[in-house]
């Protein structure tokens, strides 16, 4: 049987399908510029606004960062290595487990409703189960102990090899903001192709299926993985960049904090005004088999967002800037009855 010419239409079709996808990955090229633009912009008004007073009302003058890093490596006496383990873990790890300290209160009481109204799977976690609860941290704790810790110390060798980590002179602001998003976009690349990784048959029954055991994720869950998941997926795309740039300690210590709070948004389950959106990283939990990156350039690239686009939550994935919940304002179409 001979075969039938393609209509017209589907003619049209093919021709503005990859006009489609073009645009459609220059919109997410756009959207994630904005989120590592917004971010940086919000950090140098963080920057000025603490340096002014400090100034103006503690008295501070000259070069205050640069006399508080000076201050602190006169109190370590030059033990650079014992520095770059408070700054590089110890630092970073404070600030994980003050905020998932207080989003684990809301999450194993359910309150305050401020908080909890903004959750994102509304039925799930509310509240969360307590063994479950326990099982994760203690896990958690085991991977920061026995994996992150020793990973941080061959950091700082492969670091100190390159150049001065420790060094006595702290970059400018500039600089800095240039290594943190240089760190980001590597970041995007390494987690995004290892998180795939790990989602192959051959790996994700045995390693991925862990993490996945929470449908609905919580803070805590982001460092929840067996251990060469840590490892590879988890560490790896965060320590390349500041190993590759040769990073001074101030803005490891900076961007190691910056990922750690940024991967428990990502997982807390709530749609926070403010707030980098979770919507993305929640549907892959959901879902599974989408969302894999952390900026969503690499899914849209690749196509594994298709039908993320064609949710609500998509439509939910932006910067809260209301008090309104979006699951109020851009709620889930009403489930077929069956």
């Amino acid at each position: 049987k001979e075969m039938e010419a393609p209509s017209t239409s589907q003619q049209h079709d093919r021709r503005t399908r990859p006009q489609e996808n073009t645009g459609g990955l220059w919109d997410s090229v756009k959207k994630a510029a904005f989120v590592i633009g917004s971010g940086l912009f919000f950090l140098v008004a963080f920057r000025n606004s603490v340096t002014w007073h400090l100034q103006r009302f503690w008295g501070a003058s000259g070069d205050f960062w640069q006399t508080q890093w000076t201050r602190l490596y006169t109190a370590f006496n030059g033990n650079e290595a014992a520095l770059f383990m408070f700054g590089a873990m110890l630092v970073p790890t404070f600030f994980f487990w003050v905020f998932n300290a207080l989003l684990m209160v809301v999450d194993s009481t359910g309150k305050p409703n401020f908080i909890t109204r903004y959750r994102i799977q509304a039925d799930k976690n509310n509240p969360v189960d307590p063994e479950r609860l326990r099982q994760a941290v203690k896990t958690v704790v085991c991977n920061q102990v026995f994996l992150s810790g020793p990973l941080v110390v061959l950091a700082f060798a492969l670091m100190q090899w390159r150049g001065e980590p420790c060094g006595p002179e702290l970059p400018t602001f500039h600089w800095v903001l240039l290594e943190l998003a240089i760190c980001g976009l590597l970041e995007e690349i390494l987690f995004y192709y290892s998180h795939r990784l790990f989602h192959h048959p051959a790996f994700y029954k045995h390693i991925h299926k862990i993490h996945h055991e929470w449908t609905a994720p919580i803070g805590v869950v982001s460092l929840y993985a067996h251990p060469l998941e840590h490892v590879l997926s988890n560490m790896l795309p965060a320590v390349i960049g500041p190993i590759l740039l040769g990073s001074h300690l101030a803005t490891t210590t900076l961007w190691f904090t910056i990922a750690l709070l940024v991967t428990t948004v990502s997982h807390c389950g709530y749609h926070l005004p403010l707030l980098p959106s979770p919507e993305f990283h929640d549907f892959h939990h959901l879902k599974f088999n989408q969302c894999y990156g952390v900026l969503g350039v690499l899914d849209r690239l690749h196509g594994t967002d298709d039908k993320f686009r064609k949710t609500k939550a998509y439509e939910r994935h932006t910067l809260l800037l209301s008090l309104t919940p979006l699951t109020e304002s851009i709620p889930d179409p009403p489930k077929k009855s069956e």
